[in-house]
Parts: structure tokens; sequence; C-alpha cells
């Protein structure tokens, strides 16, 4: 097969495309690899959930012996279910802010599951999915009463949000279960009809986004550790101050290690200029610090001061997303015949990097952003399309740099030939 204008030629190539079992083409086969996708998915389910109320039934019961494995078990419940998506009612005001630790784990033990139990189709992945959305929504329904709801009217926009929690993280989970090579379904292998749906160029765009936004998250996560060390007098001041004993102090460290990804998050975004709040009134950016009463976790001591903030931080910090996106610019080049590309083919790759480094952001900022109660601390987090825009600006201005002067450099050089 041979590859499209801008891209070097390569073979396509199957992964047991003979096999009866990675065969589409008959609905009985299609019913088993669906059927081995929604059992993976339970053991998923099962083996996040057990985590979950190991963790709850050990600090609730730490906290108040007498206290009921029930009641352990419906705060485990609720609290995966946050990790998905779905409010949970606090009294006072909902809670909003997805632990995205608790996402993390669910979307792990998925991906194990589906790569140890399911056939490798997309059969297979729908099914994994669709038992995840609804095992999602079931505990939704059955935790219905504690969330304080009207009814079926009254829940209905809690289990639409189950639903696509579900969606999310079972979809990605399964995926990433499914699609890790060798073994991958004939769709998505190279030849097969994604190869053949979009175009190669379009598709390299896509993969050199996926780039930048691994290296943005890997800075992100960099910067935490450092605001970690920095602050970990505050931190301890705290602690010493809530006195949790061991078993709260070892409940506390897991349930602030279920909230360490949303500051890896809040980090990039206070790397790309917009910052972060954590509570109504203040913000916390490259630019300038407004801080104000935070609640004590001892998590927050970690949170930049007046002193990070500063025109060499505003500087420095934008300039390291633009740095994400000449690597990307750069793992693009590195993938296209320099002879054989078109400026056409460069705008292709471009809004590709673009497009999903924008996206992605915007998303996973509004994932990892919310409330945590009633009153200024209904408001915590980063700008999810503020931040998206500014990240798909930077990294695409890094991009553009890197692809344009290599193609007038190739251009230059074949003239003087």
């Amino acid at each position: 097969m041979s590859a499209p204008p801008g891209t070097p030629s390569r073979t396509a190539r199957t992964v047991d495309g003979d096999a009866p079992s990675r065969r589409l083409g008959r609905g009985g086969e299609r019913f088993a690899a669906a059927t081995s996708g929604a059992w993976a998915t339970v053991q998923g389910v099962v083996l996040s959930g057990a985590v979950v109320v190991l963790l709850a039934v050990v600090g609730v019961l730490g906290a108040s012996p007498d206290s009921a494995w029930t009641g352990a078990v419906a705060v485990a419940t609720s609290l995966w279910l946050l990790g998905h998506g779905v409010p949970v009612d606090a009294g006072a005001g909902a809670i909003t802010l997805v632990p995205l630790g608790i996402s993390a784990l669910a979307v792990f033990t998925t991906y194990v599951s589906v790569k140890r139990s399911a056939l490798p189709t997309l059969a297979g992945w729908l099914g994994a999915t669709a038992t995840y959305a609804v095992a999602t929504v079931a505990l939704a329904a059955a935790t219905a009463g504690a969330a304080g709801g009207d009814g079926l009217a009254g829940e209905a926009p809690r289990l639409a949000l189950a639903a696509l929690g579900g969606l999310v993280v079972g979809g990605a989970g399964a995926g990433l279960g499914i699609l890790v090579p060798p073994d991958r379904p004939v769709v998505v292998t190279p030849g097969g009809l994604l190869d053949r749906a979009v175009p190669d160029v379009a598709r390299l765009g896509l993969q050199a986004g996926t780039v930048a936004l691994v290296a943005l998250l890997g800075l992100g996560a960099a910067l935490t550790v450092v605001w970690v060390v920095a602050g970990r007098a505050t931190s301890e001041d705290v602690v010493t101050g809530l006195d949790p004993g061991w078993i709260g102090g070892v409940v506390f460290a897991v349930a602030q290690l279920a909230l360490l990804p949303n500051l890896v998050l809040w980090a990039t975004s206070w790397l790309a200029g917009p910052g972060f709040a954590v509570g109504q009134g203040t913000s916390f950016a490259p630019g300038g610090t407004e801080s104000g009463p935070l609640p004590a976790v001892p998590l927050l001591g970690a949170l930049p001061g007046p002193d990070w903030s500063g025109v060499t931080a505003a500087v420095a910090g934008p300039l390291l997303v633009v740095g994400c996106g000449l690597l990307a610019g750069w793992f693009a080049w590195r993938r296209l015949d320099p002879e054989r590309v078109r400026w056409a083919d460069l705008a292709q790759v471009l809004a590709g990097v673009v497009v999903l480094a924008g996206v992605v952001t915007g998303l996973v900022q509004h994932w990892a952003g919310g409330a945590v109660g009633a009153g200024r601390l209904a408001l915590v987090g980063a700008d999810p399309v503020l931040t998206g825009a500014v990240v798909a600006v930077e990294v695409g201005f890094g991009a553009a740099v890197v692809l344009a002067c290599a193609h007038l450099q190739v251009g230059a050089r074949l003239r003087r030939e």
C-alpha cells in the first residue's frame, strides 16, 4: 500500500487477521467478543471498588469503631462515583471536584482486566465500555437515597453524569487494554479501516499533539514535586494541628494521593499562564498570586505562594509550553518525507496538534476542577476554556516554528541543488 504524499512509504501490517476469534464477520463471534469485554469490565469495577472500600472501611472504623460496615461501604461507593464525575451531596453543598487518583485507579484496573481477559476487537471494546457505563449507573441509582435525590426525575441529571463518567473512564481503560500492541483489532492496525479513513498527515498531527501533552504533563508533575518539597513545612504544621493518629494519617495520606493528579493538572495551567483558583477570590498564576483562607488539607501547603510569581515566572512558564510544541513539531517532521511534503500537509499536521492540545487540555481541566462545598469553595481548579485555548496557541506556535523553519530550509537546499 502506497503512502499519501508527505509521508514515507511503509508496509501494511496485520495482526493475526485470519484468527477466527478476531474476525468481525459473524454475529456469534461479535457476541463472544462483547461478552469477554463485559466480563473483563466487571472484574475491573470490582477491583477498583474493592480498593476504595478497603480504605473507607479503615478510615470509618478507625475514627469510630462502632460504625457499621454498611456505612463505610456507602462512603466508599460515593467516593468511587465521585471519581467518575458523579456529585456527592455534602449537606451544605454538593461536592463535584473529581479525585482523579480514583479515576486513574479505575482506568488502570479496567486496562489490566481487559488486557488479560477480553478479545481484542471492536466488539470487545464496545461490550466493555457499555457494561462499565451500566455498572456506574446502577451504583448511582443504588445510592440515590443517600445522595438526597427526589425520585427518578430528581436523579436524572445524576444518573446521566454517571453514564457519561462510566463511558469516559470505562472506555479509556478498555481502549488502552485493547489497543496496546500487538493485540489490536483489525480496524486500528496499520492498513486497517482507521488507517484508510484518516489521512496520514492528520493522524501524524494527532500523534504529535499527544507528544506535546505528555511533555506538558511531565513538566506539571515535576513542578508539583518542587511545590510539595518547598511547602513541606506548611504541610507538616497542618498535620500536627489535625493530629489524626496513625490510622487517620494513613487514610489522610491516601486521600491526598487521590487529589495529587488534580494538582499536577493545575500546575500545567499555571505553566501556561492562566493559573488556577482554590476558592472564589483566589488566584495562583505565574503573573501574580491572590490567596485566601484554605481548608486544613496538608496537600494545599504545596500551593505556590507570592514568591513564585513575577515577570520571570510569567515568561518562563509559557516558554516551557512553547517548548512542548517545539518537541511536537520535531516529532512530526522526523516522520515526514522532507522532499515530498507540502505546505498543505504541514497545515494538516499543525491543525491536528492544535486541536488535540486545546480540546484535551480543556476536557481534563474541566474534569480536574469543581466544587468542594458551598460558598467560596464552590470554585476550585482552572478555567477549562481559557486554559485549553492558551495551551493550543502556545503549543501550536512552537510546532509551527519547527515545521515552517524545517520546510523552508529543505526548500532552500533543493533550490540550490
